[in-house]
This record gives structure tokens, C-alpha cells and sequence, in this order.
């Protein structure tokens, strides 16, 4: 209930004298009132209308109140509305009845209108201060979802950082090996990126690695992942994926940065990678044997001269 929005109030009672003294009563503090008299009213009503307290009668003709404070309750929709049995009913099992059924309190008529306004205030502040609460709790969800995704993120480049990485792909290498799937790691880095940090400075040098994350970040598939290993240093988690697919992968990968240009304030900057590219095999226990095996294709791939992708 905001601030600003005056309070909806719906009433059930068939008596049309109390459904009149209690309308008159609550128009009179400026409450929106909706009266009905009947049972299978106030459910439609309040599903449509959504109060935010509901003033119920227990006897109706049709339904009586502790039938429709239920199926309130029941329904998602409405389960969460206010509800104040009114009635002439003063025992002690009607009244606890009232409360296991959902009600939040009970007003026994004849009322007194300073006692009935004085409960149908609290229990509105209280329905407001519980909105409140339940907005603040998804905020801080919202914002913990946040700050744990960022734990995961590079801040630079905006890919998985090496700490989710191995998390990743030691799960996935788990699968990997029980159920005897393919999975390949690929390695690459920038081909002479000390030279982009000297020649334009490290700011630009930062924004050419973005630019090569979120190009790589492109070419993999949904179920692919990729995390920066460390400086200009990247690494691909391929499941479902051999020697061959991932090599042709990283051949992909390798043209697109080829064709990359990143403007920059200095005017554009080409660069290149080289990539190494290894398939799971039996030999392979521990995520680290795979990883280190493509780090070794990696500096294959440099020894042969760069912009080059080789597989092991």
C-alpha cells in the first residue's frame, strides 16, 4: 500500500443497517469503502479490487464468513489481505475459530466505532509496514544476486574471473569424466600486447582486452563459457566438444579478432591471438592436467610464429 494511495477497505455484511453504520463510519476517515452482502461477493470483490483490509461478517446466507475468510487465505491473489471478523457471535470457540482460520482480529458488534477505526488503523499500518519489509527483503535479494554475480565477473573485461572459471570447469570436467563426454579447454592470449601498452598507454591497452572478451564472448555457444586467466590471458570451457570442434572453434575465434579493430582516441588498434586447443582424454584426472595441457598448445602456437592455433 503506498503512502499516497488512499486505503481500500471492502465490508461484508448482509445486514443492510451494519453494512450502512460501518460504511458511513470509514467514509467519514476518507478510507475508499466497497460494500457487499454476500459471501460469494466479497470473493469476487476482493479478487478483483485487491483491499487492503477486509471488514468480514461470520453470518450470510450463502457463505458464512469463516468459509470465505478460507478460500481468501487459500488464494495466492488474496492470501496476504487483512481480515477483521465483525459479529454479534461473542464466544470464545466462534472467536478462536475466527483466528485459525486467517483472521487477524475480531470486533464483537454491537461495536464501538472508536474501537472498530482504532483496529482497522493498526492493522493497516501493520499490512503496510509488512509491504514494506517484503519490498526492502527483495531489494536486498536483488542486491546480494548482484554482488555475488560481481564476485564472479572480471571487472575489466566483464568475463567470468579465474576463480569462477575453475569452479565451472571442475564441475563440468566431473560430468565430463563419469558419463565419459568430450570436453575441450582452449587458451589464447594477445599476441604482443606489452607493445599495445607501450605504444598507447594501459588505459587503451584495457580497452582492447574488453573489446577481445566480449568478441570471444560472442563466438562460443550458450552451454561454452569464457574467464580471463590473468593479464592478457584467456581461457574457454568447451563442453560437449573434441579436439577437432574445438580446434575449428578457436580457428573462428582467431579470424574474428584478426578482423577486430577497437577504436580508441588514438585511432584504431588491430591485434591477434594465438590459441591452444586440448581434448579430454583418459589420461586426464584433474581439471588442472586438461588446462595445463592447452596452456602447452598455447605456447606451441607462439613458437610457431603467433596468430596461429594448434591442438593437443
Amino acid at each position: 500500500m503506498s503512502n499516497n494511495r488512499v486505503p481500500t477497505i471492502l465490508i461484508v455484511d448482509d445486514i443492510p443497517a451494519n453494512l450502512l453504520l460501518l460504511t458511513q463510519l470509514l467514509d467519514g476517515q476518507s478510507y475508499d469503502v466497497r460494500p457487499v452482502t454476500q459471501g460469494a461477493m466479497a470473493l469476487a470483490a476482493a479478487r478483483a479490487i485487491r483491499p487492503d483490509l477486509i471488514l468480514l461478517d461470520i453470518r450470510m446466507p450463502d457463505k458464512d464468513g469463516y468459509t470465505v475468510c478460507r478460500e481468501l487465505k487459500a488464494d495466492p491473489e488474496t492470501s496476504s489481505i487483512p481480515i477483521i471478523f465483525v459479529s454479534a457471535l461473542d464466544d470464545i470457540d466462534g472467536k478462536v475459530r475466527a483466528f485459525e482460520c486467517g483472521g487477524v482480529d475480531y470486533v464483537t458488534k454491537p461495536f464501538q466505532p472508536a474501537e472498530v477505526l482504532a483496529r482497522v488503523r493498526t492493522h493497516l499500518a501493520l499490512a503496510q509496514a509488512r509491504t514494506a519489509l517484503e519490498m526492502a527483503n527483495r531489494e536486498l535479494q536483488r542486491a546480494l544476486a548482484r554482488e555475488a554475480e560481481l564476485a564472479r565477473i572480471d571487472w575489466l573485461t566483464g568475463v567470468y574471473n579465474r576463480s569462477h572459471f575453475y569452479e565451472l570447469a571442475t564441475h563440468e570436467f566431473a560430468i565430463a569424466t563419469r558419463y565419459d563426454q568430450a570436453l575441450a579447454i582452449c587458451m589464447f592470449d594477445v599476441d604482443h600486447f606489452k607493445q599495445v601498452n607501450d605504444r598507447y598507454g594501459h588505459l587503451i591497452g584495457d580497452q582492447v582486452l574488453r573489446a577481445v572478451a566480449q568478441t570471444a564472448a560472442r563466438q562460443i555457444r550458450a552451454a561454452d563459457c569464457i574467464g580471463r586467466f590473468g593479464g592478457e590471458e584467456f581461457i574457454l570451457l568447451l563442453p560437449n566438444t573434441d579436439t577437432l570442434a574445438g580446434l575449428m572453434l578457436a580457428e573462428r575465434l582467431r579470424a574474428a579478432i584478426a578482423d577486430l579493430r577497437v577504436s580508441t582516441e588514438q585511432g584504431e588498434v588491430a591485434v591477434t591471438i594465438s590459441a591452444g586447443v586440448a581434448g579430454r582424454q583418459p589420461a586426464d584426472t584433474v581439471i588442472e592436467r586438461l588446462i595445463d595441457r592447452a596452456d602447452q598448445a598455447l605456447y606451441a602456437a607462439k613458437r610457431q610464429g603467433r596468430n596461429c592455433v594448434v591442438g593437443v
